[in-house]
């Protein structure tokens, strides 16, 4: 699997990636703020996963410790000259070498943390490492310019931790700059939200996924099988999401489901069966999640183009061509939507409850065969 954060590997982590694809709208929104004199200390960078929230993110605070320019940003400064048309910092630089190290003195990113009695990662961001960030806040700046803090990400604070950080954004020690990355910015308190300036990042169009895959997995992308067009199409927007299927085989794993979703309401046993035992190895987690979000995905998108009228597009694969129409003529979006429903509560308990792998994908398409039949 490719290791996207090691120095040697593509695309690099977003600490360590001076480019950003796609996304310069959002660039100059920043630049206007920081050039008017006033700009807002907190902010939330928003959109899915995988399109260049956290990379953004880490450009602002490289562009904010450089100084950007050597003007504005300040309550009361503003540009005499020209401000600056980008917020790129050479890799050369300083800021950028120590920012990408993790060592530069006035940059610090709030994120999971290990759980020193169980040697696990924690699933959320506890309330310990958010004082850690009010006190490294309330520092004076080591380079007499700003302290930035960069929650990645921001969907990821429990309750407890979320009510620490809005006492942050409610009352921000000056210099101080708060960068918070969120893939659903819904689940966030109101209160958090509404304290920050947004810039919501859009999906990446075919075209900027298809030009990302060429550098970063160029023997996809030059092949003529039509797969990176296949996986462009099934990551929605996302470079992140692409390189990941392609790394765990998602393509593979799709075009199987496929298979069986086009067999239905029969079952393929040994078809089935084939597919649910390899998803049910030990070491086989991952491919599990990826295929069961695929179901999950595929289902949605069957109901909300049913639900629209049936404009069905071309598919991911040529072998789904009529399937999400004829299923979703077979049940219709009520039927359909309890089956998604009991498709991701089922797939939501699995390592909880330490589910059977096999037996959970075997229910999940008879659930789906039944819905065919009734």
């Amino acid at each position: 699997m490719r290791e996207l954060d090691e120095d040697t590997d593509l695309p690099p982590a977003p600490r360590k990636n001076p480019d950003l694809v796609g996304h310069e709208w959002a660039e100059r929104q920043f630049l206007d703020a920081w050039a008017s004199g006033r700009l807002p200390h907190s902010w939330m960078i928003t959109g899915p996963k995988g399109i260049g929230k956290a990379t953004l993110a880490f450009r602002i605070a490289r562009f904010v410790l450089a100084g950007g320019g050597q003007a504005g940003g300040g309550l009361f400064d503003s540009f005499e000259s020209a401000a600056p048309e980008s917020l790129h910092v050479a890799p050369e630089h300083a800021v950028f070498r120590r920012t990408a190290a993790g060592g530069h003195a006035d940059l610090m990113t709030l994120e999971r943390t290990v759980d020193p009695k169980t040697d696990r990662m924690r699933k959320v961001i506890v309330i310990e490492d958010v004082r850690a960030t009010n006190r490294f806040l309330n520092l004076t700046p080591a380079e007499g310019g700003w302290r930035v803090l960069v929650v990645d990400c921001a969907d990821e604070l429990n309750i407890s931790s979320a009510n620490a950080l809005l006492k942050l954004l409610e009352e921000p020690p000056p210099r101080a700059l708060l960068l918070l990355v969120s893939h659903a910015p819904g689940r966030l308190l109101a209160t958090v939200r509404s304290r920050c300036c947004r810039i919501a990042l859009k999906p990446l169009d075919e075209q900027q996924v298809l030009g990302l895959m060429a550098r970063y997995a160029p023997e996809i992308a030059d092949g003529d099988d039509g797969d990176a067009q296949a996986l462009a199409r099934l990551a929605e927007g996302s470079i992140g999401r692409a390189l990941a299927l392609a790394d765990e085989g998602g393509l593979e794993l799709y075009r199987e489901m496929v298979s069986l979703l086009a067999a239905l309401p029969a079952l393929e046993g040994a078809g089935l069966h084939d597919f649910a035992d390899r998803l049910a190895r030990r070491g086989a987690e991952d491919a599990f999640r990826t295929a069961t979000d695929l179901v999950r995905w595929w289902l949605a998108h069957m109901i909300r183009d049913g639900a629209r009228g049936g404009n069905w597009g071309p598919g991911v694969v040529p072998e789904e061509e009529g399937c999400a129409g004829r299923l979703f003529a077979a049940a219709g979006v009520d039927r359909w939507m309890e089956v998604w429903d009991k498709v991701s509560r089922l797939t939501d308990q699995v390592e909880g409850l330490n589910l059977d792998r096999k037996q959970v994908v075997i229910n999940l398409f008879t659930t789906m065969a039944g819905a065919v039949r009734a």
